[in-house]
């Protein structure tokens, strides 16, 4: 029987189309120019996304056991499986398990590791954000919103933050939305600090619905009106991880690694 291979690049979703062309299709076409020749394809893990799509745009996004179907229907053998989350969270869990139950119906599923999984793929995240922020005054703070999880990957957080201690950057903090570290404990750890001006920008794939709302909306209770009820001065930078050079190299790396095709 003959092979046939394709791609599959797994998001969580954006309702923003303008998040989405700059994050994930930049993500999903850096991972396709690696692979040329091969038929790429994207699937959605949030059915809530998928749902407002396809009421509101009249876009259809398959969710991961859609697209293998699909890629079943065209005769497809062999597939690489490139998430775009950034932990190993409950989002990959459920795309695993979505994949364990086609696995015997390809003749191979490899898939590639989400954004933060080895020690070294902090060390890349680092570097590309203090290189984007490398222009930080003594008297700003620049604050990261992640999302946040009850799931154990959640560590990956509070790792990332102590990493940037650890390599000098004393003014760069991570908190997150639903996780550890929460608002309220980087608002003291800042306050300890006081500087002049607070930089908020997200720790995640896409600048969307968190980032607009949560991190820079205009609620009493946004990041953004936190800060400045403290007194800083606040500015929001909306640029989602997928906009990172080095984050869609990280991604396209995984991928590689996931498999013998380079």
């Amino acid at each position: 029987m003959m092979s046939k291979k394709g791609i599959l690049v797994v998001s969580f979703g954006t309702s923003y189309p303008d998040a989405l062309i700059k994050n994930i299709q930049a993500i999903e076409e850096a991972v396709g120019n690696a692979f040329p020749g091969l038929t790429l394809r994207r699937a959605f893990t949030s059915r809530m996304i998928i749902k407002k799509l396809k009421e509101r745009d009249g876009v259809r996004i398959d969710t991961v056991s859609e697209a293998l179907e699909s890629f079943l229907d065209d005769g497809f053998t062999d597939l690489i499986v490139q998430p775009t989350h950034i932990i190993n969270g409950t989002e990959n869990d459920r795309m695993l398990a979505d994949l364990a139950a086609f696995q015997n119906r390809f003749h191979s599923i490899r898939v590639g590791n989400p954004l933060l999984t080895d020690q070294s793929d902090y060390h890349v995240l680092i570097d590309a954000l203090t290189g984007e922020f490398s222009g930080l005054g003594d008297d700003e703070f620049l604050v990261f919103m992640g999302h946040g999880t009850e799931h154990h990957a959640n560590a990956v957080y509070p790792a990332l933050d102590y990493m940037l201690k650890a390599g000098g950057y004393e003014n760069i903090y991570i908190g997150t939305v639903e996780g550890y570290p929460d608002l309220r404990l980087v608002k003291e750890l800042v306050r300890k600090k006081a500087p002049k001006k607070v930089l908020l920008a997200p720790l995640m794939i896409v600048a969307g619905d968190h980032a607009r709302n949560d991190m820079a909306g205009d609620d009493a209770d946004s990041w953004k009106n936190e800060f400045l009820r403290e007194g800083y001065e606040v500015s929001c930078i909306l640029k989602g991880l997928g906009e990172y050079e080095e984050v869609r190299k990280l991604f396209t790396e995984h991928a590689k690694k996931s498999c013998e095709i380079v």
